[in-house]
């Protein structure tokens, strides 16, 4: 069966308002004869002569009048969808957001996101959701509105995304261990007892390709999945966690850290979105102040570090 002509419903939903060829033909700004001609379609399209002539005018049949709400009501909806996305009105937005990110996000900015969420649109909240892995299904299947991380080969290729920061690892350990004294050389890091952080269990990553590169090869002596765990560990034990710099700012107080003594490449932390999102007001609203927020974050540590550095 041949698709209908769609546009026939608007034309129909003013005939039977106006029931009248010539005043349905100027408020559509069509002539008498082409309105003429759409009624015939219209007739020959559901099989009834939908208006009849009653005198000096047109009546509708039973059949007409029977369709003219639900014609008014799918001419108004389509006009509904058709229309031009109307300006976001944050005091009014609600609803949940989900960020699917690591559990360093949420320490990192969630204290300053939620303020700026609450503060601007009060009826929004954001859910945080953990990432054990970096299967892009989640944003496919809208399961989450935003991702926060870093770039994987296995990321789909439809997949937008935005960098917020570069970063680098760095090694850390408690105040008084050893390594806190002295010139950290690869052949002492490498020397020391170290936690390896891995989502998959892994013991083995970038430090340690570059370590062998050294002929160097490190004691890994417990895997965890979250930066934050290899931080506590550490707090408490002579063990070395190696650990973004600027993402981990804020769960180091207190704690020694130093440049890794080998080379390894930076990191950079992204946003991750489906593109069906790109356009939505409030989704766009969204990553916006999750990248002002980052940026905020970033300058307002980078000079809180620049003062102490002053300070010593």
């Amino acid at each position: 069966m041949p698709m209908p002509d769609l546009n026939l419903l608007a034309t129909l939903d003013v005939l039977l308002a106006e029931r009248s060829v010539a005043r349905a033909a100027k408020r559509l700004r069509l002539s008498p004869s082409a309105m003429s001609r759409a009624l015939a379609r219209l007739r020959a399209t559901t099989g009834d002569p939908l208006l009849v002539r009653a005198g000096r005018g047109l009546v509708p049949t039973p059949r007409a009048l029977g369709m003219r709400d639900r014609v008014a009501g799918l001419v108004q909806d389509g006009q509904a969808v058709l229309r031009p996305v109307e300006a976001l009105d944050l005091r009014k937005l609600a609803g949940i957001f989900t960020i699917r990110a690591t559990d360093g996000f949420a320490e990192y900015v969630g204290p300053a996101l939620i303020a700026r969420i609450e503060k601007e649109a009060p009826g929004v909240r954001l859910r945080f959701m953990q990432k054990p892995d970096k299967d892009s299904a989640p944003l496919r299947e809208g399961v989450v509105d935003l991702e926060i991380g870093v770039i994987d080969p296995t990321t789909g290729p439809e997949i937008r995304t935005q960098a917020l920061s570069r970063d680098r690892f760095i090694g850390v350990v408690r105040k008084g261990h050893a390594l806190a004294r002295g010139k950290i050389t690869p052949e002492r890091f490498a020397a020391g007892r170290h936690i390896v952080v891995s989502r998959r269990g892994l013991d083995h990553g970038p430090i340690d390709e570059a370590l062998e590169a050294h002929g160097l090869e490190r004691q890994v002596v417990t895997i965890v999945g979250a930066f934050s765990t290899a931080l506590a560990l550490a707090r408490e034990t002579d063990l070395i966690a190696s650990v973004p710099e600027q993402y981990t700012s804020h769960l180091r107080t207190g704690m020694f850290g130093f440049s890794l003594p080998i080379p390894t490449d930076e990191i950079t932390v992204s946003m991750l979105w489906h593109p069906r999102l790109d356009a939505d007001p409030a989704q766009r609203w969204l990553r916006t102040r999750v990248r002002e927020v980052f940026l905020a974050s970033r300058t307002a540590r980078a000079g809180k570090a620049r003062r102490t550095k002053r300070k010593v």
